[in-house]
């Protein structure tokens, strides 16, 4: 295999926090000496988050073996999503005068057969992860993934996100998927464009304006790269997206 030497577009400061938590999670074990120091696996979970790059091809870039490769990714992922935030504090920690709710999928490889992980709504399978952003549009919180065939308000129903913002007294705005949800979520008006009153028009128009910001948060989100296309086992999926959550609050915080 030909190796050769590539980038990462991951701010140095994820770097340098996940090189210290495995530091520190290395000198809680007492674990004997590692092949490549923390810094380097580090790298090695950045460059596979980042850039979807498989074990084989990290293994020979890093110089260790493909398991070698696999054991160092899980324990990082894993360290890293159970620094993730819950959905109360980071509530908590916002203090924002409203948030933007939206639901995203991450496809998966998965066959015909796999009906509860298929999104009618975009038509492939996938998983289905909600994404909370500030009125900025900065990513403050992703839920665990539930299969692609949930609706997007009965997953926001199945996290407690609307009984968490409306005991928070936080207004959260949401597209038409969350239809009868409730609590302090904000709806646009539904029916044909031509049906609408002049002011239940120019409240769509207002209401997209401000919704359309989540999708900066989703775009942070997939811009890790593992995440648009996940070969993994659906049970890795969630922690993939902790990891990835704490890892972006970690180089914007």
């Amino acid at each position: 295999m030909l190796v050769y030497p590539s980038g990462v577009d991951v701010s140095s400061s994820a770097l340098r926090f996940l090189a210290a938590r495995l530091r520190e999670h290395r000198r809680a074990l007492g674990t004997r000496w590692r092949r490549l120091n923390a810094g380097r696996r580090a790298l090695l979970t950045l460059a596979h988050l980042r850039n979807g790059q498989p074990y084989a091809q990290l293994a020979a870039g890093f110089g260790i073996g493909t398991t070698t490769a696999y054991r160092y990714i899980t324990e990082a992922v894993n360290l890293l999503a159970a620094l993730a935030p819950t959905l109360t504090e980071a509530i908590r920690a916002a203090s924002k005068a409203y948030v933007i709710l939206d639901g995203t999928l991450l496809p998966i490889d998965r066959i015909a057969a796999d009906r509860p992980f298929y999104s009618g709504k975009h038509k492939k399978h996938g998983m289905n992860v909600q994404v909370i952003a500030d009125p900025q549009g900065r990513l403050m919180w992703a839920s665990p993934a539930l299969a692609g065939a949930v609706h997007d308000v009965r997953a926001a129903r199945e996290h407690g996100i609307i009984e968490a913002l409306a005991e928070a007294g936080i207004t959260c705005w949401a597209d038409k998927g969350y239809q009868r949800a409730g609590g302090t979520v904000r709806l646009p008006y539904r029916g044909r464009w031509d049906s609408l009153s002049t002011g239940q028009q120019a409240v769509n128009r207002s209401h997209a304006k401000i919704r359309a910001l989540v999708e900066q948060a989703i775009a942070t989100l997939k811009s890790w790269r593992l995440l648009r296309k996940l070969r993994c086992s659906t049970t890795r999926i969630t922690s993939l997206v902790q990891a990835v959550l704490v890892l972006q609050l970690a180089a914007t915080g």
